[in-house]
């Protein structure tokens, strides 16, 4: 992700700060604690990584031209995977103690093994996932979850049923209000859509509790119900993984307002904020087992009711779907899901993006969709 100059008055700039000094940052904090775990996808339950003793960081790519990277994996591979292991050749997570990936994708978790082949971590792991709820189901995954508490003790880390108590609390705190602070940028535009981005890619790189104290001086800086501009068309983001936050200014550019983040990046990772349960393992297997639908976890036609549903709630005239190119769990879904929208009078359109820039006519691409999506 490219970190962009920001604005000193804005509320968003400490979270910009802190994306600027990631690295630096997640060096000091590795030297405080057992280490710093990465992952790809925020299926990972950062909260039980957190409970070990660990930082949990969701990876970044490196911008620019890709050079070494293709060098271990295809041209098929996603870009943002590419990128992550562009910036992993370059030195960018020297700090990383070991790689946890939740099986959501088979390039994702192949791609663990090209990080366990060339990198000298102490743990490289994929994370199985069910598929379907029930008993059994959860019973695999506790037993899943166990697996990994093992691996990361063996690594240094320590466990216990208080210590991922705690963790629990405060992830539920950070995403419960994060995902409070969203709704309300949202409903009212009181960031763009870009530096909302920011706040949540800060999350996804910044040790807990540091970003709570971030995120908990936000909210008392933000203005309460400032009226939306109601001259731009309200729409919502949808699709994977989105660093690099331009297309969101392109989309204010050309007249809409984004007014949902349904993204990997965005409310799907904060959605539920905790689990139930009568221990907090379980609280963790309960939450995963009911995550925001995601395409890689779910059947399109959960996806499809879902963005319906957020579009009738936060008044969308339009979806805008931003994919990374060949992420085939969303492609997948697409046909499915656009139909569900055109079929509930909600117009909508996709972007591809390769990790080479905004290619020039989507400008043009999105100003037409806002006046389609404005007469809907």
């Amino acid at each position: 992700m490219e970190i962009r100059p920001g604005n000193p008055a804005s509320p968003a700039e400490p979270f910009r700060r802190a994306l600027s000094h990631r690295g630096e940052l997640l060096e000091k904090a590795a030297r405080a604690c057992a280490g710093v775990i990465g992952t790809a996808c925020t299926y990972t339950p950062f909260e039980l990584v957190h409970a070990c003793g660990f930082v949990p960081i969701r990876l970044w790519e490196r911008p620019g031209v890709v050079e070494k990277a293709y060098g271990l994996v295809p041209g098929f591979v996603c870009p943002f995977m590419r990128r992550c292991l562009e910036e992993a050749l370059a030195g960018g997570f020297r700090f990383l103690s070991g790689i946890v990936q939740a099986y959501t994708c088979d390039v994702s978790c192949g791609v663990v093994n090209v990080w366990k082949n060339n990198f000298p971590l102490q743990l490289c792991r994929s994370l199985a996932l069910p598929y379907n709820d029930g008993a059994r189901s959860r019973s695999f995954l506790r037993s899943e979850l166990m697996g990994l508490v093992d691996d990361l003790v063996a690594i240094g880390g320590t466990f216990s049923e208080d210590s991922l108590r705690r963790s629990v609390d405060l992830y539920g705190r950070i995403r419960s209000t994060l995902a409070s602070v969203l709704d309300r940028l949202g409903r009212t535009g009181a960031l763009g859509a870009a530096e909302t981005l920011t706040l949540v890619q800060a999350f996804f790189v910044t040790p807990p509790e540091t970003y709570l104290d971030m995120l908990v001086r936000l909210e008392d800086e933000l203005p309460c119900g400032a009226p939306p501009d109601e001259s731009r068309v309200p729409v919502i983001v949808s699709g994977s993984v989105l660093e690099d936050g331009a297309v969101l200014d392109l989309v204010e550019e050309s007249g809409m307002r984004v007014v949902f983040l349904d993204l990997c990046t965005g409310m799907r990772a904060l959605v539920p904020a905790a689990g139930a349960g009568e221990d907090p393992l379980e609280s963790v297997v309960d939450r995963i087992m009911n995550r925001t639908a995601c395409p890689s976890r779910s059947l399109p036609g959960q996806r499809a009711r879902d963005l319906v549903l957020q579009a009738e709630s936060y008044g969308a005239r339009g979806v805008i779907f931003l994919f990374q190119k060949f992420c085939t769990p969303h492609l997948a879904d697409l046909p499915v899901v656009m139909a569900a929208l055109k079929d509930a009078g909600v117009p909508c359109m996709l972007v591809e993006i390769d990790g080479n820039g905004i290619e020039g006519q989507v400008l043009t691409r999105l100003e037409t969709f806002a006046t389609i999506a404005g007469a809907a």
